[in-house]
């Protein structure tokens, strides 16, 4: 389902969080947030706003937004338990289609940035494969705890991205 930028800056604020509340995994809190902004001339300002909020929403809100999103083929994707955003992303990326022993590194990655951050690893999985992921895991295990909360949110602002540009039509 696609929305044009005229229905989104024209619907109630309710239907506004609905059509948007899965740009920012389980954080609906993000498209409350720009609602009172409409209307938005693009979907780059939309997107822009959306990301503004979450900069400005302080460390406990990104920690949980961070921690909202699902490890990159864990359990949860396994047992068919990611949104159907998380589900097409990993599977575009080929993380559908581990070998057991390419299962294993992503699980044995996923328990080690976890106990060294507290939260799940996060990318942009679009234009990578399963190389390009673990390579972008080990070289991240190397950075500190501010640096990679930058990158997260980083992260989290491209996947928003990708989504906002399928659903919404200028």
């Amino acid at each position: 389902m696609t929305v044009t930028l005229a229905e989104l800056n024209a619907c109630s604020d309710s239907q506004f969080v609905e059509t948007l509340g899965a740009i920012f995994e389980h954080s609906p809190w993000v498209a409350d947030a720009v609602t009172d902004q409409r209307p938005f001339t693009s979907i780059s300002a939309l997107h822009g706003a959306m990301v503004t909020a979450i900069d400005e929403a302080g460390r406990d809100a990104q920690l949980r937004l961070i921690r909202a999103h699902p490890d990159l083929a864990g359990k949860a994707a396994l047992a068919g338990e990611l949104t159907a955003e998380s589900t097409s992303e990993q599977k575009g990326a080929g993380l559908d289609r581990l070998t057991a022993d390419e299962f294993q590194r992503f699980h044995a990655l996923n328990d080690a940035y976890k106990a060294r951050f507290g939260f799940p690893f996060i990318l942009a999985v679009r234009g990578h494969d399963k190389h390009s992921i673990l390579a972008a895991f080990e070289r991240r295990l190397d950075h500190d705890l501010d640096g990679e909360i930058a990158e997260a949110l980083a992260q989290i602002a491209r996947i928003g991205e990708f989504r906002v540009n399928d659903l919404i039509e200028e």
